[in-house]
């Protein structure tokens, strides 16, 4: 095993090399977190980031969105919500959001900040506050669209990203044709991000934490893919 804050050559070198968006995945989520099962502060990093795909799975799900999940942290049972999530999900907030999916949000970003701080992850810290960032400037939209005051829509704002300036991303994404359009916008522009911040990672902890996201955008953008072209 190696020392924390260690270099892993070896785990790295034997990850398969991740294509651009749109290419097939070359492990599951899944696979990768077994991959890591061994390093205890990349597992710590990858959990906090795959964490996110399944609350994804989560939310899809009870929309009724799909119908097959695959998570990765969570249970399957967990994510069609035959099983709560765990306690820290919960999502207890004072006073209880407007939409109740924002409190299992926002106890994730804050799972997922602490995550950071603990295992001194950069990038982590980094991820959490553009994906607050972009949650938010959607949301403020979204709201403004129906004359709503978007205050109450708005998660972990003390998290968010001040320097992100998202009015080009969001016009582009609201004027997509259908919400699968809108959502490959937001996630190119999320891989733009994620390869924008490669430069950080040398065999270290951290680039296990950044193969995590990219994976975790290629698995969804392949999962996309599959549902639009349906069965067969």
């Amino acid at each position: 095993m190696t020392p924390m804050g260690g270099h892993h050559y070896y785990g790295i070198s034997a990850l398969p090399v991740l294509g651009d968006l749109g290419s097939r995945p070359p492990l599951t989520l899944a696979g990768l977190r077994e991959h890591v099962a061994d390093l205890a502060r990349p597992r710590a990093l990858v959990d906090a980031l795959l964490l996110f795909d399944d609350l994804v799975q989560h939310e899809a799900f009870l929309a009724g969105e799909v119908r097959e999940v695959s998570p990765a942290v969570l249970t399957a049972a967990q994510v069609r919500n035959e099983e709560p999530l765990p306690q820290d999900l919960a999502g207890e907030a004072s006073p209880p959001p407007r939409v109740a999916a924002d409190a299992t949000w926002a106890a994730y970003f804050r799972l997922a900040a602490q995550a950071a701080g603990r295992q001194g992850s950069r990038f982590l810290s980094a991820w959490v506050s553009y994906e607050v960032a972009l949650r938010n400037a959607l949301a403020s939209a979204r709201a403004r669209a129906l004359g709503l005051d978007p205050g109450p829509y708005l998660v972990t704002e003390e998290l968010g990203g001040a320097e992100e300036d998202f009015s080009t991303l969001v016009s582009e994404w609201a004027a997509a044709p259908d919400p699968l359009a809108g959502l490959r916008v937001l996630d190119r522009a999320r891989w733009a991000w994620l390869v924008a911040h490669d430069r950080w990672f040398t065999f270290a902890d951290e680039e296990f934490a950044a193969y995590a996201a990219k994976l975790m955008l290629i698995v969804r953008w392949d999962r996309l893919s599959a549902e639009s072209h349906g069965p067969g």
